[in-house]
């Protein structure tokens, strides 16, 4: 069995889709809480065992102990979330409880990070986990990943009670099928498409900062297919610890990305700018661009959608269909 919390949000649905389309795999034990209406559209196309509320999840783990790894993508992810205190509820002691119960009970823990915790790039983008205390997140939630991965290894460095594998997948901008509950935190290529539909043209923010034209700030844009491609990949290599980026380790401009859209639905670019929220001054990163020679030297050697091929993908296949969820 296979218990995957955030199951019915965008990244937590697609492992469930790799797992039964990919590996065959039903015995899943979805773990989530929607925000959102239309969210459990994400679960209708998947098998799986049960589904569990958030807070039903450690009553139901004392009576199934039969476990096999605990991959857990469940949390408050907007970068926008100014209650700190809930962060740390549901992003670090829900976190650590499954942790602690994972090591005392010998199961696989993988969970999510994101690349919100290199905060402005100043430290680079690269993965050593020797490098992680001096990175600065930009905003409450990356700090909240931070101090997990912190803790994390804190844990192992103090040689407590750690899970046999535990892996931190520090995910960069991921876009594809099943993100159309998160609204404003959505893609850039799921609003590029609204947008484009709507309106005729697709509105892109301004750039604030010298050196970098309108719609020019960079990205390191990773299919969600990808992406939990290279989670199953620490699943069935259980010898596998540490911290991990997950990217392609190739920025790319929202312009590109929009471009992508636009072209995919065999359409000619329309662009228009527009200025950048006062609440992202100051928290906006520029640029990311993932160090990715860690997750190559961990053995996943598969190759990533370039942006072209993911972006159709995801219109022509998803977008543009009657039934848009995978």
């Amino acid at each position: 069995m296979i218990v995957i919390t955030g199951g019915a949000g965008m990244i937590g649905s697609m492992i469930a889709w790799h797992l039964n389309t990919v590996l065959g795999r039903d015995d899943i034990v979805i773990v989530d809480r929607f925000n959102h209406p239309e969210q459990w559209q994400n679960l209708c196309h998947r098998r799986y065992a049960n589904y569990l509320d958030k807070d039903e999840l450690f009553d139901w783990l004392e009576n199934n102990t039969s476990i096999d790894a605990v991959i857990h993508m469940g949390a408050i992810s907007a970068t926008t979330e100014r209650d700190f205190n809930r962060l740390v509820q549901d992003n670090i002691r829900y976190s650590q409880r499954l942790w602690t119960w994972c090591a005392v009970h010998h199961v696989p823990f993988l969970y999510a990070s994101s690349a919100a915790t290199y905060g402005g790039g100043e430290h680079g983008y690269d993965d050593d986990e020797s490098k992680i205390d001096p990175l600065r997140p930009l905003n409450g939630y990356g700090y909240s990943k931070q101090f997990f991965d912190q803790w994390a290894l804190m844990q192992v460095k103090d040689k407590s009670a750690t899970p046999p594998q535990w892996c931190g997948f520090k995910f960069f901008n991921v876009y594809g099928p099943n993100e159309y509950h998160k609204e404003r935190m959505a893609s850039v290529a799921l609003h590029s498409f609204n947008q484009f539909r709507e309106h005729g043209t697709v509105r892109l923010f301004k750039s604030h900062v010298a050196g970098y034209e309108d719609g020019m700030q960079l990205r390191d844009f990773v299919y969600v297919k990808d992406a939990v491609a290279i989670v199953a990949h620490f699943l069935m290599h259980p010898d596998k610890s540490g911290i991990y980026n997950i990217g392609t380790g190739k920025a790319r401009a929202f312009k590109d990305l929009a471009t992508a859209v636009m072209i995919g639905q065999g359409r000619k670019p329309s662009i228009s700018y527009i200025d950048m929220p006062q609440d992202l001054h100051g928290k906006y990163q520029y640029f990311t661009q993932a160090n990715m020679n860690k997750l190559r030297a961990a053995g996943y050697d598969q190759p990533f959608h370039s942006l072209e091929d993911g972006v159709r993908d995801y219109v022509q296949n998803y977008l543009m269909q009657a039934d848009p969820y995978c």
